[in-house]
């Protein structure tokens, strides 16, 4: 990518090709992420792994990630770093190349640990690039930067599916040239934000938060907005983690058709996190946040109790419905504290990785005790958080200096 091909940012446009370009790297970067849980069937075979071993396994990716993000979105806050998206996207493919390697257990761990972190580079600070290129359209912006990397999380399935099941552990090495494209791709965005004048230090003085509102319902409204993210990213994990061993143990499915029930679902993820920005936009980030969440409990409290043929239809309505709460919440978050947008993404996107990460290990070691099906019968009334979405205030857009 040359200079010439993104130009720099202008007030009040959208800078559609940094756009593209971001969410096709967050496409690349959330493929290599979900191609972990994707060859999970592999993993659990060749080492003997118990299902508490898979949601450590988990854990460990995404409390790399978690613990990071809003650490790394602070920093940049204060002093960014045009380059840094390149340098997490090579720590994703090392990662990503000891996993395909791995000898043992602990080796699997490593990887995940590279992984994560090269996640918890990534995020805060695409999410930042994304709001910059907006043009004001934030929420129309974030669902296009979204979307990418929901469209990456289903095509891992998909390609793990025909590519990995079939070749063995070793094949995952191949996709380290997705990883490399994406580094050259981020080294654009890199020079483009360089140049911007967006890549200085937040001068001191500048509004933090929302000015609105006091400190205080800020706080409460960000209390709010994790309970959400603990709702739906805990649904989220019991079907990113074991829907297909729930396929498998319910319908005696093969491994290669669980993988392509899971890739439907999590393309309408992808679907759902478009229509989410800019309908927020349109109608208020509030109103999809309640609707989203709390919509979608007839569909979670029938899944565990129809026949195959509605369980992929009922998870497809889910998952389109859900994610259209991601970017409302995001860009609702960056919102409350305008002076903190890396903070603030990194808070959010680690928040929903640790509580995915964590509810993927609890859940694992309550599939070993009670069975998978047990366990989408537990996460069914968990939608039922979205009552509190009721407490969120009324916020109007912060134009920014």
């Amino acid at each position: 990518m040359t200079d010439t091909t993104l130009s720099r940012p202008k007030a009040g446009g959208t800078a559609l090709p940094v756009l593209g370009t971001i969410s096709v790297c967050h496409l690349l970067n959330d493929l290599i992420q979900s191609l972990l849980p994707a060859i999970y069937p592999i993993l659990k075979g060749g080492f003997d792994l118990s299902f508490a071993q898979i949601g450590l396994l988990t854990l460990t990716y995404q409390i790399t990630a978690s613990l990071l993000q809003p650490i790394i979105g602070l920093a940049t806050d204060r002093r960014p770093a045009p380059y840094s998206l390149t340098i997490g996207m090579g720590a994703s493919l090392v990662g990503l190349v000891t996993l395909a390697f791995a000898p043992n257990y602990a080796a699997l761990l490593i990887g995940a640990t590279l992984l994560g972190f090269g996640s918890s580079v990534f995020h805060p600070e695409a999410s930042r690039i994304a709001r910059l290129a907006s043009g004001g359209a934030h929420g129309l912006a974030q669902s296009l930067f979204q979307v990418g990397g929901n469209a990456g999380s289903a095509l891992g399935p998909l390609l793990a599916a025909y590519i990995i099941l079939p070749r063995g552990q070793e094949s995952l090495s191949w996709f380290a040239l997705a990883a490399l494209g994406g580094m050259a791709l981020l080294t654009g965005i890199g020079r483009w934000y360089a140049r911007s004048d967006h890549a200085r230090p937040v001068r001191r003085g500048a509004a933090v938060r929302h000015p609105g509102l006091t400190r205080g319902q800020v706080n409460r409204a960000l209390a709010v907005l994790m309970v959400l993210i603990l709702s739906k990213y805990v649904y989220l994990a019991c079907l990113t983690s074991y829907y297909t061993f729930f396929l498998m143990e319910r319908f005696a499915l093969a491994p290669d058709s669980a993988q392509l029930c899971l890739f439907v679902f999590l393309a309408a993820v992808a679907a759902g996190t478009i229509i989410g920005g800019p309908v927020g936009d349109r109608i208020g980030r509030k109103t999809v946040i309640w609707i989203s969440i709390l919509g979608i409990l007839p569909f979670t409290l029938l899944l565990p109790h129809v026949g195959l043929t509605a369980t992929v239809a009922l998870s497809a309505v889910i998952g389109l419905a859900l994610a259209s709460a991601f970017p409302a919440i995001i860009v609702y978050a960056q919102e409350l504290m305008p002076g903190r947008v890396g903070m603030v993404s990194g808070l959010f996107f680690g928040l929903a990785f640790g509580i995915g990460g964590m509810a993927a290990a609890g859940l694992g070691v309550l599939a070993d005790w009670k069975g998978i099906g047990f366990v989408f019968q537990a996460c069914s009334v968990v939608p039922l958080l979205g009552l509190f979405a009721a407490l969120l205030p009324n916020v109007s857009p912060h134009k920014e200096p």
